[in-house]
């Protein structure tokens, strides 16, 4: 086993020694809410497929780390938020936390919400940035506020709308299949920082237990409509400089 991992590419093994290490970090810290908590034993469970398959889907882009041979400290810290957004996607589909679990997922989110701000740091800082820490960084993001916008529907805290917040990305990459002109590249813009950090901060305040409806509610949707608008004006972008392009000249 080991003289198999020994031939692996230097990157596929560091990526692969920081992967087991989060593994157990992130079983054990399940263990632990499941039995402080009295949940399920297919919580823990729940937990690790959902990070085991995040991980899988994005392996295909390990290899744009590149020429970077080391994970990299920016990436440790995106896997512990990819591990944060696992134990909180372990309850959906699952019965309404009790209040000490509902400020316990709201606590967590704070959480990788620091983080989001550490990983982009240490990349810049240490010249760790890469196009796989950026798509990692990306994924984790839209999979956390997808998982935070079905926790609030499940607690009853909106209606099922508010699963827009986490579906709008997906449904816009869909949509670049069809049409392939949106998946031309943006130019950067802190706006859709901006717009993140409010959704997954809204989204997370509609989970601790003293917010009841409507409030949860009306905070919930100013989220969405905000963004909304983001992907509205960088639709209206990739639209009008498509058109030109194709315009004859």
């Amino acid at each position: 086993m080991l003289l198999a991992i020994s031939s692996l590419p230097p990157l596929m093994v560091s990526a692969l020694r920081n992967v087991g290490a989060a593994l157990l970090l992130i079983a054990g810290v399940a263990a632990g809410i499941a039995g402080i908590f009295q949940l399920p034993a297919g919580y823990v469970a729940q937990v690790l497929a959902v990070f085991c398959g995040l991980l899988l889907a994005l392996s295909p882009f390990l290899p744009h780390h590149q020429p970077l041979t080391r994970f990299g400290p920016a990436n440790r810290v995106t896997l512990l938020r990819a591990g944060i957004g696992a134990l909180l996607a372990g309850l959906v589909g699952r019965a309404v936390p009790e209040p000490g679990l509902a400020w316990l997922l709201a606590a967590l989110a704070g959480l990788a919400l620091l983080l989001d701000g550490v990983d982009g740091w240490l990349a810049r800082r240490g010249g760790w940035e890469s196009k796989f820490g950026a798509r990692f960084d990306l994924e984790i993001d839209a999979f956390f506020i997808l998982t935070l916008a079905a926790l609030v529907w499940q607690s009853g805290k909106a209606g099922s709308w508010v699963l827009l917040s986490g579906g709008l990305r997906y449904g816009f990459v869909a949509l670049g299949q069809i049409l392939p002109w949106l998946n031309r590249p943006l130019p950067p813009r802190r706006r859709r920082q901006t717009v993140c950090v409010i959704q997954t901060v809204a989204l997370a305040i509609c989970l601790i237990p003293p917010l009841v409806p409507p409030w949860p509610t009306l905070l919930a949707a100013g989220a969405l409509v905000a963004l909304i608008g983001s992907f509205a004006v960088d639709t209206v972008w990739l639209a009008r400089h498509a058109g030109r392009e194709s315009a004859p000249s």
